[in-house]
């Protein structure tokens, strides 16, 4: 049955503004705030412009915004009027941008300033948008332009009606796209439903970070990510806490200054950025907020020694766990009360997590095999990719292209992507356990491992290292680096060369791009 209750927008933003005070702060950036009435009424007036402009129901209209308060009423404006938002992430090439342009058939655009020059070719090419809509990160006019097309986001909303009403859907119906970022190949467009995101907003956010209204939330993964998503929209607007957003790309100094500026409660990170984070020399107790009480990674397994080391110096320990853009958000997690450090922890209430082999059937506890994960907030499948859509969704379950292995205690452990596992002297070899114990070693600041060909034709590590600081005898190093892996993990699953390197190849999320390095 469809129902304007139905549609998020209504559980997310209408019922605060009845049942509580609109005036209270939901989204703050480094130049204004938004308070929940001014985002309902914000949404209204997008939802009308994008109906009087002919954007009609389920008609697509991608996102290429920064984190500021612009971006919550345009994704929920979006949903209100029945219009597919897809947000794109910021960070991808033209040529990818313009391939999801295309391939979601958009027919408008909303945009941020500082974005378009490196796209205005692109977007003159592309005559299926209607409208390209700017905003400028501070709030003030944009400067003019020169094409119909193009309007300013302020004299957009000022043309939509603020009594605007919201579409009837089903909490089945599409509600948003997000493109995941695959490590290899385009992306794909990920459909995901109504009914999703509070699902995601209960179960993980309400359920494990047991995210309060008096909480504010700081996520440096964007809201363009599913990850992001979540972190910096929808469980801090469940609640109705408080969410910090940061435009600019979340470098150490940034994120520092950010937590010392806004003291939030709650920290949402990716493993690279913590390790990043406790190599600063200004990090200390709290990362510079006086009231963080929990932090949480996603994007990549935390290796081990961060997460104990982040607990040393900060004082706070981090919630490991996984996601996926096809279930929105983590399904396995550690837990306020229940942390491992080196695990993803235990599946998040309301999912079920499986390991199987190839035939399906459930591996005995410690032997690798294929995530599958059924739960609420499961993708309705991927936009044109049928083959693709029946390998990763069948029935219920979900298959993640994860490989994990689950203890007899219950906790799920990632060794790595099922086409980078190595077989080292017939023996599985999970990469990611070797890049663990390597970073355990103070000296290394990341590592990449891949399989590589001996002058036999077998198959061994090959590891890519960034390092902490210079160091005088590289040679020396890596020789004591293969001892310390020896000795951590067994004998047989130490790398046989070590490369130094600047940094790792990584995709726009930040994900290591490991199939890079196998031909370098």
């Amino acid at each position: 049955m469809e129902t304007a209750e139905a549609n998020a927008v209504d559980w997310f933003i209408d019922r605060h503004v009845r049942e509580g005070d609109p005036s209270g702060t939901a989204f703050e950036d480094p130049w204004r705030q938004l308070t929940r009435g001014d985002l309902a009424v914000a949404t209204r007036r997008f939802a009308g412009a994008l109906t009087a402009g002919g954007i009609g129901r389920e008609r697509r209209m991608a996102m290429l915004m920064l984190d500021t308060i612009d971006f919550p009423p345009v994704f929920w404006g979006a949903l209100r009027a029945g219009v597919i938002p897809v947000p794109i992430n910021t960070l991808l090439t033209p040529d990818t941008i313009q391939y999801i342009l295309r391939d979601s058939r958009a027919e408008a655009l909303a945009i941020s300033e500082p974005l378009i020059p490196a796209l205005l070719p692109l977007l003159r090419a592309t005559s299926s948008l209607r409208s390209i809509i700017v905003a400028k990160p501070d709030g003030t006019a944009p400067a003019p332009f020169d094409d119909p097309r193009f309007v300013a986001l302020n004299d957009f909303l000022a043309a939509g009606d603020p009594e605007t009403q919201t579409v009837e859907t089903s909490p089945d119906e599409v509600a948003f796209w997000l493109y995941s970022s695959g490590s290899t190949g385009m992306p794909k467009g990920v459909r995901h439903v109504h009914g999703s995101l509070r699902a995601t907003a209960e179960t993980y956010g309400t359920g494990v970070l047991k995210i309060a209204a008096s909480d504010t939330m700081f996520s440096i993964a964007k809201a363009f990510h599913a990850y992001g998503l979540g972190n910096s929209m929808t469980f801090p607007m469940a609640v109705g806490a408080r969410a910090i957003l940061l435009p600019d790309r979340p470098t150490p100094d940034a994120v520092l200054e950010t937590m010392a500026r806004f003291q939030p409660t709650i920290f949402g990170g990716v493993p690279t950025l913590y390790a990043a984070l406790l190599s600063h020399p200004m990090i200390g107790p709290g990362a510079g907020s006086d009231r963080l009480t929990r932090c949480i990674s996603a994007g990549e397994a935390l290796p081990e020694d961060v997460g104990v080391r982040w607990r040393r110096m900060v004082g706070v320990d981090i919630l490991d766990g996984i996601g996926s853009t096809e279930m929105l958000h983590i399904f396995i997690s550690n837990q306020i009360d229940d942390i491992r450090y080196g695990t993803s922890g235990k599946p998040v209430p309301g999912y079920t997590a499986m390991v199987v082999n190839e035939h399906d059937r459930p591996v005995q506890h410690g032997e690798p095999g294929e995530l599958v994960v059924k739960g609420p907030s499961a993708a309705e499948g991927y936009w044109n990719q049928r083959e693709k859509s029946r390998r990763a969704f069948r029935g219920e379950w979900t298959y993640t292209g994860d490989t994990y292995t689950r203890d007899a205690d219950g906790y799920f452990r990632f060794q790595g992507r099922a086409d980078e596992m190595l077989k080292v002297s017939g023996v599985w070899v999970s990469p990611f356990e070797v890049e663990e114990a390597l970073i355990a070693h103070p000296a290394v600041l990341e590592a990449a491992v891949v399989g590589k060909q001996d002058s036999d034709g077998l198959t061994k590590p090959r590891a890519f290292v960034v390092l902490n600081n210079e160091v005088p005898d590289l040679d020396m190093l890596s020789e004591e680096l293969k001892s310390h892996v020896k000795q951590r993990i067994g004998v047989w699953k130490y790398p046989r060369w070590i490369e130094f390197v600047d940094g790792l190849p990584k995709t726009a999320t930040g994900k290591i791009q490991r199939f890079r390095l196998r031909d370098v």
